[in-house]
């Protein structure tokens, strides 16, 4: 599934127009990605948790050269499901 055909999800599901359906996916993109930004984390009872981890610096090869190359630290987000999504699954 993808952007639009969530949003397209959403709008059926909501009985609210494609319209106002992007406006709350973007709205709700928003607010995950200004809490991450800010270093905090975003809990979805029964869905999951959105966080930031920090990823170190470490070295790493060029595939094409095999030449060692720097592999600058890094802030990365994560996702881990709640128990209700992976109950759904199985």
């Amino acid at each position: 599934m993808n952007k639009s055909e969530l949003i397209e999800h959403i709008a059926t599901q909501s009985d609210i127009s494609k319209a106002a359906a992007t406006r709350a996916l973007e709205a709700i993109i928003g607010a995950v990605k200004s809490t991450l930004k800010k270093g905090n984390s975003v809990s979805l009872v029964g869905f999951g948790t959105f966080a930031v981890t920090k990823r170190a610096a470490r070295l790493g090869r060029n595939p094409r050269t095999g030449a060692a190359l720097k592999i600058k630290a890094a802030k990365v987000p994560k996702f881990r499901p709640g128990k209700a999504l992976k109950d759904a699954l199985n």
